[in-house]
């Protein structure tokens, strides 16, 4: 069986560059009064957050990491589009357009029997499934079906580990996959000089090549912690 970690990070487009329905549509959420501190407030909070949908925003870096070659590969796009591929230990960084990473991602997703990741199925498949919409790229395979890993499906198995460790909803308070990795002992990939919230400036100020970096760390954690829920949290 070949296993494969996905993970993607994503950043939202400049607001000012949206038509003028769409600025409505994105601030008809706004509860406060124009020309308020709390209406410049609330704008800047929606804007900032335009990276968590598919149609205001784009992925900027997709990683998938080889469970058992133990090996990754980290698609990133960057405003230096000439940078060479290089290899830091056992991942490697490829500088590609928004389009050619769904391209690898799918044309190389086939290869593998079982997807994992941590809320895969609530942000980062369907995610890559719209992008892949509107940069017309074919999906090669269903990930959001089969949400209880049935084993006699035929299709691919995703391993959503959120999903797992909240009971498909049973479970209110699931945890984040610091506050997981945490308690597991395993080394967590937030805390550093990047983390998701800090993306979007991060991209904007040319530090893709760090997003990238914090794109591996985010791999490895998710990856250990799925060994420690396929190892002793799943009965034998």
């Amino acid at each position: 069986m070949r296993r494969v970690i996905i993970d993607i990070e994503t950043v939202g487009r400049d607001f000012e560059l949206f038509d003028e329905v769409s600025k409505k549509d994105i601030i008809s959420k706004i509860t406060a009064e124009e020309g308020t501190s709390e209406y410049q407030e609330q704008l800047d909070k929606l804007t900032q957050e335009l990276q968590f949908s598919p149609l205001l925003g784009e992925v900027i870096t997709i990683g998938a990491y080889d469970l058992e070659k133990e090996t990754g590969v980290i698609s990133f796009q960057s405003k230096d589009m000439d940078i060479q591929e290089t290899t830091e230990g056992n991942m490697v960084y490829k500088v590609r357009s928004e389009k050619s990473m769904l391209e690898a991602f799918w044309g190389g997703i086939v290869e593998y029997d079982e997807c994992i990741t941590f809320n895969g199925r609530g942000f980062d498949i369907p995610y890559l499934i719209a992008r892949s919409g509107v940069q017309k790229v074919h999906v090669t395979r269903d990930l959001m079906s089969n949400r209880y890993n049935n084993r006699s499906w035929g299709g691919m198995l995703h391993i959503d580990l959120y999903d797992q460790l909240k009971y498909y909803g049973s479970v209110q308070r699931a945890g984040s996959l610091h506050l997981w990795t945490q308690a597991m002992g395993i080394e967590s990939p937030k805390g550093g000089a990047i983390e998701g919230k800090d993306v979007a400036k991060a991209f904007a100020d040319g530090r893709a090549r760090e997003i990238a970096q914090y794109n591996a760390k985010d791999l490895i954690a998710t990856a250990e912690l799925y060994k420690r829920w396929k190892d002793y949290m799943q009965p034998r």
